[in-house]
């Protein structure tokens, strides 16, 4: 019975402790173990499975059944000792919340003690410190009372001490009393309303002005404006008055220096009147004469008198420029037809060597004192450099160079005085234009005179020294004008400036290059009635070659120079008129001057390539009957190469870019005819298209060293040059190899023309017809394959051309032909 109660009571344990996964997984880490019966997912069945894995452990079974009954007991001892423990936790529980309370309740009386006390010490100390901000109060008034008290009283003696010191004009002591009895014044300003108070501070201001009118009357009495000269020397009285003066009303000290200045220079109004021979520009060092000696007069005698940081001499320097420029600027007005730029000039320098020397010997401090000085300064430091002059780091060029000099200082006093004579720089701009005219008039009659370069001397290829000498001029000119005036008269000189260029750009460059015999640039009827007098063209002579180069070499340095120019004058002239400064036409009339000296040399190797050219058109090539050396026509053309390229290379080693643009150029010009030439050789047998095919691999090597024919030192070609050569000499290459092919069959015929020339032109195709000697029926068959074997254009092309919607060299020239031939029937 006993067991099978505690079996019930397991099932009903069981169902009871049923506990999640989260509760079991809590207890396994609070109480970690390894029996199996402490497990959540505990199976009986498997339990005794392992207790009893076969028939003869079931032996053992009273054994094991004891053991499992004795940790039964333990378990049941432990669950009982625990809960009897748990029936008196309750109990001290309730008894630990109510001593918690009684201690809660014995603190809060104390806290409620404390805050009393507090409260009755707080009273306690507002008491005591009532007390005390009374004495501190009365401590402060009775402090103010007695300082105030002593104020006025050093006011009300001050007061009398200075009505009584005024009076007997003891200025020494007055300069001292009178900022204390100011200093002590700005006290009782609070203050005003007491009549005491009120009548102190009017009879000080009293004071002030009789002090104010009485040292005016002193100065005027010992320096008069008329009358009486001047005294031999200062007072002490006088300078003590200037001590006063500082303390005075600014007024006061500003009609001192102006009295003062006003009658130290009643001599100079007098000395250089407008109707004085004195006055006039010759003689206007007696002007700075005149002032430096009354400067050294002012230090010995008055230099002690006024105070150090008046700067009376700085201020009478510039009363003087003031004076001068009024002075100077209307006697210009009356006399302007006598001026002369010479003597303008001398003015200028001499003024402003003078301004100079007052940048040296003052600040220019007191400059901001005068109205309408401000306007004076210059905005930016001069520079007297050679602006232009200079090499570029890009190019291997020498030129010319002027030595530079140090940059200087700003200058406070630049324009003060020179600012008058900017109005009459007209009469220096003419005078620039008519040099200019003349030196150019002399440039060309030298160049007359002396003649062209010589080939094989130093002159030959190089720039002409007259360009150096005109920049040099402009420089100089650039300078001066820029001293004198930054403004308008800077536009008038860069004016002048634009006109010369031009006209040494006209005269001197493209007014001496050689004629050219060869006209390519339009179609006369002198060159063709003359065409078949004259096979050989002539040539230009060496010297006219180096004369051609040195012009050329003489136009990029005027164009690299110009350049420089603008960028000098830009900064040169006042920033508002920048934008009206602009030499792109001078620049573009001497590249247009370069242009024609490349072309004139590419024409002269051209034409003098023609005679060799129209040679090789009328060969018999058909009956030639076997391959030998280059033809004869191939050998005069490169000796005409070999004769000029040097001669042309050497003259313009300092130019590279410009003897590669010759190169090219001519290139461009002679593979063209060459190719419409080879056209005319007709017709052509095999062996002849083989010599020909020979001729033109020897052309293509000469062109592709044409850059270093003749030279020792061995330069590669530039890779632009290099594509021109290959891509048209490979042409003619293909042009022929197209005639050597046989013409049967067709198909074959046209398909590999098709392939090398991919031209689609049927012009072309029946010009290499003809160099084959083909009937013209054979012709019209081939040229009609030839119109069905193209390649169909993409959709929305216009006409059957293999993507050649230009036409080529060969086409122009046919057309020219064409034309020429016109014409003659019509002649």
């Amino acid at each position: 019975m006993m067991e099978e109660e505690e079996f019930e009571f397991a099932e009903d344990l069981e169902a009871i402790l049923h506990l999640t996964p989260e509760v079991q997984q809590a207890i396994e880490q609070v109480f970690p173990s390894q029996d199996p019966l402490d497990r959540a997912d505990f199976n009986a069945v498997e339990y005794i499975n392992t207790l009893f894995p076969t028939e003869q452990s079931l032996s053992n079974i009273d054994d094991v059944v004891s053991k499992i009954r004795l940790k039964i007991r333990r378990l049941d001892d432990n669950i009982r000792t625990v809960v009897r423990g748990q029936t008196n936790v309750g109990q001290d529980g309730r008894q630990a919340l109510e001593e918690a309370q009684v201690a809660i309740q014995q603190l809060f009386g104390k806290i409620k003690d404390i805050k009393d006390k507090a409260e009755k010490s707080e009273q306690m100390v507002k008491e005591i410190t009532r007390d005390i901000k009374q004495l501190d109060h009365a401590k402060r008034h009775l402090t103010t009372s007695i300082t105030t008290l002593n104020h006025l009283h050093m006011l009300a003696g001050g007061v009398d001490s200075l009505e009584a010191m005024t009076r007997k004009r003891q200025y020494g002591e007055v300069a001292n009393l009178l900022q204390g009895v100011v200093n002590v014044l700005e006290h009782f300003y609070k203050y005003m309303g007491i009549t005491q108070i009120r009548q102190l501070s009017e009879r000080v201001k009293a004071a002030q002005s009789e002090l104010g009118t009485q040292i005016l009357a002193d100065f005027d009495e010992a320096f008069p404006s008329q009358g009486s000269k001047r005294p031999g020397g200062p007072s002490n009285v006088l300078r003590d008055a200037c001590l006063v003066a500082n303390v005075l009303d600014p007024r006061i000290k500003q009609e001192i220096i102006k009295k003062f200045i006003r009658q130290h220079l009643s001599e100079y109004l007098v000395l250089f009147q407008e109707n004085q021979d004195a006055a006039w520009l010759d003689k206007i060092d007696r002007r700075y004469a005149w002032i430096k000696r009354q400067l050294v007069d002012y230090e010995e005698k008055y230099g002690r008198m006024f105070p150090e940081e008046w700067c009376m001499t700085e201020r009478i320097a510039v009363e003087f420029c003031h004076i001068s420029r009024v002075e100077l600027a209307k006697v210009m007005r009356t006399r302007a037809r006598e001026i002369e730029v010479k003597l303008l000039l001398f003015a200028i320098q001499r003024t402003t060597n003078f301004e100079g020397l007052l940048a040296k010997r003052f600040t220019g401090g007191t400059l901001t004192d005068v109205p309408g000085v401000s306007e004076k300064r210059p905005e930016s430091p001069l520079e007297p450099t050679n602006p232009f002059l200079e090499d570029d780091p890009g190019e291997d060029v020498s030129y010319p160079e002027l030595p530079k000099k140090p940059k200087p200082a700003d200058n406070p006093f630049h324009g003060i005085i020179s600012k008058c004579f900017e109005p009459h720089l007209y009469v220096y701009i003419e005078s620039q234009d008519k040099n200019l005219g003349e030196l150019i008039n002399r440039f060309v009659a030298d160049f007359r005179a002396q003649g062209p370069p010589k080939a094989g001397t130093e002159e030959g290829g190089a720039v002409l020294p007259s360009c150096a000498d005109l920049f040099v001029y402009y420089k100089k000119c650039m300078v001066q004008c820029s001293q004198l005036s930054t403004g308008e008269p800077m536009i008038a000189l860069t004016t002048i400036f634009q006109k010369f260029l031009r006209e040494y750009a006209w005269k001197i460059l493209s007014g001496n290059l050689p004629k050219s015999t060869s006209n390519s640039g339009g179609l006369t009827i002198s060159s063709l009635l003359k065409e078949k007098e004259a096979p050989e063209a002539a040539k230009f002579t060496v010297d006219e070659l180096c004369l051609i180069c040195s012009i050329l070499s003489t136009a990029e340095y005027c164009l690299a120079t110009t350049q420089q120019l603008e960028e000098k004058l830009k900064e040169k002239v006042d920033k508002l008129l920048v934008e009206r400064i602009n030499l792109t036409g001078e620049m573009d009339t001497f590249s247009t001057v370069i242009s024609n000296s490349i072309q004139l040399l590419v024409q002269d190797l051209d034409a003098a390539c023609d005679p060799a050219l129209t040679a090789m058109s009328k060969m018999p090539w058909q009956s030639v009957e076997h391959v030998g050396d280059q033809s004869p026509y191939v050998t005069s053309i490169i000796m005409h190469i070999k004769q000029n390229v040097p001669i042309i290379r050497d003259n313009l080693a300092s130019t590279r870019k410009y003897f590669t643009q010759f190169c090219i150029k001519f290139t461009n010009a002679f593979i063209p005819k060459f190719i419409n030439h080879l056209f005319r050789c007709k017709p052509v047998s095999m062996v002849g298209a083989e010599q020909l095919l020979l001729d033109t691999h020897s052309l293509k090597t000469v062109l592709l060293d044409l850059p270093s024919i003749g030279s020792q030192v061995l330069r590669k070609a530039p890779a632009s040059y290099t594509k021109i050569v290959v891509k048209g000499m490979t042409r003619a290459e293909m042009i022929l190899k197209v005639v050597m092919a046989p013409h049967e069959p067709p198909v074959v015929f046209v398909d590999n023309y098709i392939k090398l020339l991919a031209d689609g032109n049927p012009e072309t195709f029946q010009k290499i017809l003809d160099m084959k000697g083909l009937k013209r029926s054979e012709q019209s068959s081939m040229l009609e394959l030839f119109r069905q074997r193209l390649p169909t254009p993409p959709s929305g092309a216009d006409g059957p051309s293999l993507s050649f919607s230009t036409p080529t060299p060969e086409q122009e020239s046919s057309r020219i032909r064409k034309l020429e031939k016109l014409i003659k029937k019509r002649l």
